[in-house]
């Protein structure tokens, strides 16, 4: 029985019941259609329920299948990319700590210009030329913009911007 495996199946279970525990904490009174506002959190927990005893059953009956050797541990793994790491770690956490100064969109796209780097680096292709920085800036803009104003404009939830007149 491959104990690596039976801890990561015991380890969904686990955050299966935090969800579970958690969705009791709200409001079970319904709203729109019927449905509260606890219907995603436990649909959410019962199927990684699902996920975490199908993974259990798994490892108890020999190991997961249909996984590559370099996967299930037989060889070394590759090495870990740290500058990759990094810089997406940056890119949420910058994202999280700006986006209430600078607004959703300029937080957004600086979290997906760090990520995009950070996944390249990770592939070996760390380009950081202005014109590849400045690419993936717009395109990390035509992203967020689109979803700020929907958000804001057409299901009118508020989302921290840089100006007050709700556009930007």
């Amino acid at each position: 029985m491959p104990r690596a495996q039976t801890f990561v199946a015991a380890g969904t279970l686990v955050v299966a019941a935090l969800l579970a525990a958690g969705a009791t904490q709200i409001s079970a009174e319904a709203g729109y259609a019927g449905i509260g506002p606890n219907f995603v959190p436990w649909v959410v927990a019962a199927a990684l329920a699902v996920c975490g005893a199908w993974l259990l059953w798994e490892s108890l009956t020999g190991g997961f299948r249909q996984m590559d050797a370099d996967e299930a541990g037989d060889t070394p793994a590759a090495a870990a990319c740290w500058p990759g790491f990094a810089a997406v770690s940056a890119g949420i956490l910058l994202n999280a700590a700006l986006i209430t100064t600078i607004g959703f969109i300029l937080s957004c796209t600086l979290c997906f210009v760090l990520a995009t780097r950070g996944y390249k680096a990770s592939q070996g292709q760390p380009d950081l030329r202005p014109a590849t920085l400045a690419k993936d800036a717009l395109v990390g803009l035509a992203i967020s913009a689109p979803v700020y104003w929907l958000f804001t404009k057409l299901l009118a939830i508020n989302l921290p911007g840089l100006t007050g007149t709700g556009w930007i």
